[in-house]
């Protein structure tokens, strides 16, 4: 013979033996003891509350021969009678498998029959599954029934009855247990029971429950047969966990074995949104979550490290699937690619998540500022040879050091030119193409450690132009720091700056500077040299040379038409061309053809 289920063998037989729904008690309790019980109830809450419970109970306290303050005996024989379902004065029928007229028609034939007892109760579960005509054929009966007969509607989702019903019965709603009424009924369950659960596998049994009795004493029943951790929980920790993380491949591993192990894509995503759940309102109203103590530690950790806008995020992206997973052909497949968007943002083109993206981009930027932009900048690499910056730019700055200033013979630090001057014969052309000039950092450093300056000129040379007005502004907009030395500072214009407007323009440059950086500096300017520092080498040969020989060694070397010599056997490409092209062809001159 098989073993009763837990929920059936400690189902309460009396209205004090209901855990968390005092409310619920109160009225039906009241009434009975009153004689004020009314002719049609609507009992409606979460699955695994006590709703056919409790209307078992006020079946049995309505048919008592001994009630006692408005509680049955469970004595007598009719409360036997009701409590092994052979009671003639009780009739339930499921809704959800009965819903059509004609058992409707059958609940109104056996109403107007009488019974051995008291009220004749009728418990219809899942009433919000009956159809319209059934539910139009209850109507008047439920309005006006016999003087004897009282209807119980149980349901888990009021919203579906109509309106015309709800308005005829008195509704009772069943909450969901809380975590201290639900751990006391669960232990007073493993006392009776004598079950081997320790402390920890309550918690998890209580956490699987969800604040249903039903669920929670399933959850119990299969800890204890099992001896280990509720598998719903195991597999909802662990997408958890990879969400946090970012590891979509993780979240596809938890998915996969939630599978393996038959669950229904469309339920496990919904206890992944109910997680999500708790863990917002952890975080937001942690009063309203009915979890123990230490699981809502957890969940709040959760939702720190995803952020709230995340924790939305990712209920609603499990939401919007869940909808499409109804007319889908492989559900599992939406779900995986949802997982992935979440664990991955980088996978997720939507415009909430573009606009989480830019958010974050906002705060960093933010924090850039607040920090300073420039320190977050390495310097750049200073090629020893020119003193300018070495070709590569800050690609190059971890395989390159910057060198050290050289000590003299008496170990101080030579002092740097102020101006740079272009050495043609040892500078190749490509790296002066594509050098960028800098401020020599060695003299700024001295400058500001000096205490003459508060900020480097060449770092703050683009907010100095900006400061700078009219004709000023023009000319040295594109003016570059050469160098700087003590107070002087030297400037290089383009080479097709006009020097002189150039000149007549310093004070305004000055001006600008202290306006900026706080210090008075002495301004040289140098033109750019206009051939790029491009020199024709030079040639040392002792013998003259042909015209020929300084054109090949040099294009742009200067040529005297005097020295130009006619050649009569020169050979012509082009003819030559033709004649291979046209082997039997002649070259015929002009004059000859005249001829």
């Amino acid at each position: 013979m098989a073993t009763q289920s837990l929920y059936r063998r400690f189902r309460p037989r009396k209205f004090s033996e209901l855990y968390g729904q005092e409310h619920v008690v109160r009225a039906l309790r009241n009434a009975v003891i009153n004689g004020r019980e009314g002719q049609a109830y609507l009992f409606s809450g979460p699955r695994g509350t006590g709703k056919t419970t409790t209307a078992r109970i006020l079946a049995k306290v309505l048919n008592c021969e001994n009630p006692v303050e408005g509680e049955p005996c469970c004595e007598c024989d009719s409360c036997r009678a009701v409590e092994v379902g052979t009671s003639y004065d009780v009739l339930e029928l499921d809704a959800a498998s009965n819903n059509g007229v004609q058992e409707i028609r059958e609940i109104i034939e056996a109403a107007a029959l009488t019974s051995p007892g008291r009220h004749r109760v009728f418990i219809l579960d899942e009433v919000h599954m009956l159809t319209r005509a059934a539910e139009a054929a209850l109507l008047k009966t439920l309005e006006e029934p016999p003087s004897q007969v009282v209807f119980v509607l149980a349901t888990t989702d009021p919203q579906k009855v109509s309106e015309t019903i709800r308005s005829r019965v008195q509704h009772l709603q069943f909450h969901l247990l809380p975590v201290d009424q639900l751990e006391k009924y669960v232990r007073f369950v493993i006392d009776a029971a004598q079950l081997s659960v320790d402390n920890d596998q309550i918690e998890l049994v209580l956490r699987q429950g969800g604040g249903s009795a039903r669920d929670t004493l399933s959850a119990l029943e299969l800890v204890a047969a099992g001896g280990g951790e509720p598998e719903d929980a195991l597999l909802t920790e662990e997408i958890v966990r990879a969400l946090i993380e970012k590891n979509h491949g993780a979240a596809l591993a938890a998915v996969a074995r939630a599978m393996q192990q038959g669950r229904d894509a469309h339920t496990y995503a919904e206890e992944v949104v109910r997680t999500m759940r708790d863990c917002f309102l952890a975080i937001m109203s942690p009063e309203l979550v009915q979890l123990p103590a230490s699981r809502v530690a957890e969940l709040t950790e959760y939702a720190r490290e995803l952020g709230v806008q995340r924790i939305v995020r990712i209920m609603e992206t499990l939401g919007t699937t869940m909808v499409e997973m109804r007319h889908a052909p492989d559900s599992r497949l939406l779900l995986e690619v949802a997982v992935v968007q979440l664990a991955s943002p980088v996978f997720d083109d939507s415009n909430e998540n573009l606009l989480a993206r830019i958010g974050q981009l906002e705060e960093a930027v933010k924090t850039l500022k607040e920090q300073g932009v420039a320190a977050a900048i390495p310097p750049a690499p200073i090629n020893p040879a020119t003193g300018r910056a070495k070709i590569g730019g800050l690609a190059n700055t971890a395989d390159t050091p910057r060198p050290a200033p050289t000590s003299g013979s008496n170990g101080a630090v030579p002092e740097t030119k102020s101006e740079t001057v272009v050495e043609p014969a040892s500078i190749k052309v490509e790296e002066t193409l594509t050098e960028v000039p800098v401020a020599h950092t060695d003299n700024a450093t001295a400058h500001s450690e000096s205490g003459e300056g508060t900020t480097d000129p060449a770092q703050m040379w683009p907010q100095i132009t900006d400061a700078m007005k009219g004709f000023s502004k023009a000319i040295f907009k594109s003016a570059v720091v050469e160098s700087i030395n003590g107070k002087k500072l030297s400037l290089r214009l383009p080479n097709n700056t006009p020097m002189k407007r150039a000149e007549e323009q310093i004070p305004n440059v000055v001006a600008a500077i202290k306006n900026v950086c706080g210090t008075s500096y002495v301004i040289t300017l140098v033109q750019a040299d206009p051939t790029g520092g491009i020199q024709r080498p030079v040639i040392e040969d002792s013998k003259p040379q042909t015209i020929d020989k300084l054109v090949e060694q040099d294009p742009y070397a200067p040529v005297d038409p005097n020295e130009l010599v006619p050649v009569t056997d020169a050979s012509d490409p082009l003819m030559e061309a033709l004649l291979e092209n046209f082997p039997t062809g002649k070259i015929i001159d002009g004059e000859q053809e005249q001829k």
